[in-house]
């Protein structure tokens, strides 16, 4: 295969080759959640607290923009499958305009509607307040957001992972000098306090925007696939991005949307608990980077295949990507298990602290490994082209998880550590039914772009 071929093979190799740089750009923005979350943890448990909340919100509209770039980033594999640069520069240009137009729309939802939703379900009228003033600043870093995660759908559409690092890298070294600066008013910063971790981290979501544009200029990468050989936009190219991605979009924000809900239902058990949980969410986010890596590379692999016509090798290699996705994953759930303080000692909240959350982290872990291969097989799916039935599995899923925390949670009022058990109803739904749906057969009759 020469150099300028945009086709690539299916072995462990090729697999590891696109997975792990993938894995290592997830990993600069996981550690940007962290660090929020460990200066936070500096103002006391109810910053920690509040934070879950903050970031469960604005997680909301990071996976649209996720949705949007994994529609997008099969569209473009098909077309690397194909070998067709140009309509790949085209399909680019199109996502950075389909992408401002939702960040706009998430801004203007943020300011109308997402204050009335917090104040009603929040009971705690001090964090309510708190969570509101945070977001209407931290939901301006959106746009520099969707226009970052437009170069993932390039740079893994077109097996280009080897760049993806520099930007989340400057990113995240950004985001870390800007929160030690702006929360505690540091080296002639002003001193924001909770409100300093959202200035920071737009700041530094804007900077590693411009360095992986920067190095997407200097590698050559814009005259490749000729992103403005045109200006003109093109309404159907528009439409088939949407409609490729709106059930993507839809099925993502409903997945983190029931999140929240989980979250809203775990401070009403007080601000421990809520504590706690947020916690958690930086354990999925650090230890589930390969699970989400391979993932992508699923979905770019299975669509680039099919663009070479080779729809008997799918299978097979969704099987080698889970295998190689749980192994890593295995490794990571068998460390958390034997040392957890080691993770839990990163907030400052203390010993009482650490055992409280101990259980839940056991918990947490095992439906890491449950998620290691589920989301495996749900990006095939998308790989397929078959985004609708991505959604359904979606709110499928989604209705038996809100039935399992409302009842165990709120009828109940079981402990938090039950509560979590909810991610093992969550992942397994999801296997279930995207392996069956993958291994019928019925993909076969829909894998056009």
């Amino acid at each position: 295969m020469n150099s300028s071929d945009l086709r690539i093979q299916t072995g462990y190799k090729q697999i590891l080759g696109l997975a792990l740089p993938i894995s290592l750009a997830m990993l600069v923005p996981q550690i940007n959640f962290i660090t929020n979350n460990v200066f936070l943890g500096g103002l006391g448990e109810q910053a920690l607290a509040c934070a879950a909340i903050t970031g469960v919100y604005y997680l909301i509209f990071a996976v649209i923009g996720s949705g949007l770039n994994n529609g997008l980033q099969a569209l473009i594999a098909r077309k690397a499958g194909e070998n067709l640069p140009k309509e790949i520069g085209k399909l680019f240009y199109h996502g950075v305009w389909a992408a401002l137009a939702i960040a706009f729309m998430g801004i203007v939802i943020t300011y109308t509607v997402a204050p009335f939703i917090l104040r009603a379900t929040i009971h705690n009228t001090v964090i309510a307040e708190q969570v509101i003033d945070f977001i209407l600043i931290r939901i301006w870093g959106i746009p520099f957001l969707y226009l970052y995660v437009m170069r993932n759908a390039l740079l893994v559409g077109t097996n280009q992972t080897k760049f993806l690092i520099w930007g989340t890298l400057s990113e995240a070294l950004a985001n870390i000098f800007l929160d030690y600066t702006l929360i505690y008013g540091k080296l002639g910063f002003p001193e924001l306090g909770f409100n300093g971790a959202a200035y920071a981290s737009i700041m530094a979501e804007a900077i590693g925007l411009i360095v992986i544009y920067i190095v997407i200029h200097l590698k050559g990468i814009h005259k490749t696939f000729s992103f403005f050989e045109s200006w003109k936009i093109e309404t159907a190219t528009i439409k088939l991005i949407f409609v490729r991605s709106s059930p993507l979009i839809l099925q993502y924000a409903l997945s983190i949307i029931t999140w929240e809900y989980f979250y809203i239902l775990i401070e009403h058990h007080g601000a421990r608990d809520l504590a706690v949980s947020n916690t958690m969410r930086n354990v999925f986010g650090v230890a589930g980077i390969f699970s989400w890596s391979f993932a992508a590379a699923s979905n770019t692999m299975v669509s680039n295949v099919i663009g070479q016509g080779k729809q008997e090798e799918v299978i097979p290699l969704i099987v080698r990507i889970s295998k190689v996705s749980a192994g890593f994953s295995l490794l990571l759930i068998v460390t958390l298990n034997l040392f957890p303080e080691l993770l839990l000692s990163l907030f400052g909240q203390g010993e009482d602290f650490i055992v409280y959350a101990t259980p839940v982290l056991r918990v947490v872990s095992s439906a890491l490994l449950l998620q290691s291969f589920s989301v495996v097989w749900l990006n095939a799916v998308t790989g397929t082209g078959n985004t609708t039935v991505n959604l359904l599995i979606e709110i499928i899923t989604l209705t038996l998880y809100c039935a399992y925390v409302y009842l165990v949670l709120d009828v109940w009022n079981m402990s938090i550590t039950w509560g979590w058990v909810s991610e093992w109803v969550y992942w397994i739904s999801m296997f279930s039914m995207a392996y069956w749906y993958m291994q019928s057969g019925k993909w076969k009759t829909k894998v056009s772009a």
